[in-house]
């Protein structure tokens, strides 16, 4: 029987919350269960996929709304809508029918309750319908393949499906590809599959939600005197100014220079940079000598 998971204690929210409230309790839990942070935490990885699952359906009003009227089985609201105006058409027959929705082993309470356990319908087939078994797959990809929207082909019972990742997905997140599970019995629908994708972060930037975060180093000089250096972020090389007397540790923020936000089209994150200032080494007797002289003046 399929787990009944409250997306709104998961998300911490009631019933009535807004889809800013939403949006802003995911991204706090978020970045607290991520797995870059509890690496060897697996249930924190756990409540970190349960988090964007709960996210994916609250944020999105269709789905909302059918979790909402039908709990844990809102992913077969279609099927029970249909199989409802399927039952009203034959109730003057005195049957009922059922085409499932869950595998031949894994029939929901509300389902059975609904269609009285699968009852068949006079005149129609005896034999009833299955939908077939669900899925279950991996996939791999590098921080920079998930900075950009692009399209991948995975091999699925010796079939190439291709299949298209929008950018700023999440590391742990899971996506659904409806019909591509195992095929149904009886001419039932066939189950789906589902994705689970593991990020490896192959940059110097570390990523908390859709920010980035990274350390650039500068000389004593720049940092003393002030100027110019060049950071590099992944959408190419900007040149940053950096002030007079800028102090070791010293962070700074650059908007929209972070992560793509998940299918939300041209909205990105921030990048945070921390300046770590060098200390020089190998001096020169003279260079040794100015900054004895400047001591001085210090003092």
């Amino acid at each position: 029987m399929m787990e009944y998971v409250d997306y709104y204690k998961v998300l911490g929210v009631n019933k009535n919350a807004t889809t800013d409230e939403i949006k802003s309790a995911y991204r706090k839990l978020a970045r607290k269960h991520h797995p870059d942070l509890n690496p060897n935490d697996k249930e924190a990885h756990k409540k970190f996929q349960q988090i964007n699952e709960a996210n994916e359906v609250l944020s999105d009003p269709e789905k909302r709304k059918k979790y909402d009227q039908y709990g844990k089985d809102w992913k077969h609201a279609d099927e029970f809508e249909k199989q409802k105006q399927s039952r009203g058409q034959y109730a003057n027959q005195g049957g009922q029918t059922f085409s499932g929705g869950f595998g031949e082993d894994d029939f929901s309470d509300f389902f059975s309750s609904m269609f009285g356990g699968g009852g068949e319908s006079r005149g129609r087939s005896r034999q009833t319908k299955f939908r077939g078994q669900d899925y279950n797959a991996e996939l791999q990809l590098n921080l920079t393949d998930a900075y950009k929207t692009h399209q991948q082909t995975i091999t699925i019972n010796d079939k190439n499906v291709r299949i298209t990742i929008p950018a700023g997905i999440e590391n742990g997140q899971q996506i659904r590809l409806k019909g591509y599970g195992a095929p149904g019995v009886n001419g039932g629908p066939n189950g789906d599959l589902y994705i689970t994708f593991n990020i490896t972060n192959n940059t110097q930037f570390k990523r908390m939600g859709n920010d980035l975060y990274t350390t650039v180093e500068i000389d004593l000089y720049t940092a003393v005197l002030g100027g110019e250096v060049t950071v590099d972020t992944l959408s190419g090389k900007v040149k940053l100014k950096v002030k007079p007397e800028t102090q070791n540790g010293t962070k700074i923020r650059l908007k929209g220079k972070g992560f793509p936000v998940y299918k939300k089209e041209g909205e990105f994150g921030d990048l945070f940079i921390t300046f770590s200032v060098k200390i020089p080494t190998h001096l020169t007797e003279k260079q040794k000598e100015l900054f004895k002289e400047l001591a001085k003046t210090a003092s």
